[in-house]
């Protein structure tokens, strides 16, 4: 896992993407984007991704969805939203370096899109 600050000064470099990557066997209509992909791998957050697309199977929504993580003292809670709340989690320990964190999720055909918000 990365610093806390090593992450902070590279997520502002992801600017749209190059590559979509399949995220899992688990989600097959599930796709990162580099950003969301660097997230995941330098922040040992797979477990994020996981979390998001495991709501997002049933998703029958026409626009985006955002995911908002806030992290405090070792527990965090993950909110999503389509313009209303659609699910609230509480996780009741994690070792995410960041305080928070906002990740764009976009419906492309059959399958969704895992960004950043400077990806989108």
């Amino acid at each position: 896992m990365l610093t806390k600050q090593e992450i902070l000064d590279t997520l502002p470099n992801f600017y749209g993407t190059e590559n979509y990557y399949r995220w899992s066997p688990v989600f097959k209509n599930f796709l990162l984007t580099d950003g969301a992909k660097y997230l995941a791998e330098s922040a040992d957050a797979y477990w994020l991704v996981d979390l998001f697309a495991s709501y997002l199977q049933a998703y029958k929504g026409e626009g985006f969805a955002v995911l908002y993580l806030k992290v405090k003292d070792g527990k965090a809670t993950a909110q999503i939203e389509d313009g209303n709340v659609l699910k609230k989690q509480k996780i009741e320990y994690t070792d995410f370096p960041l305080d928070q964190i906002v990740l764009y999720c976009c419906p492309q055909a059959d399958q969704f899109v895992l960004m950043l918000p400077s990806e989108y």
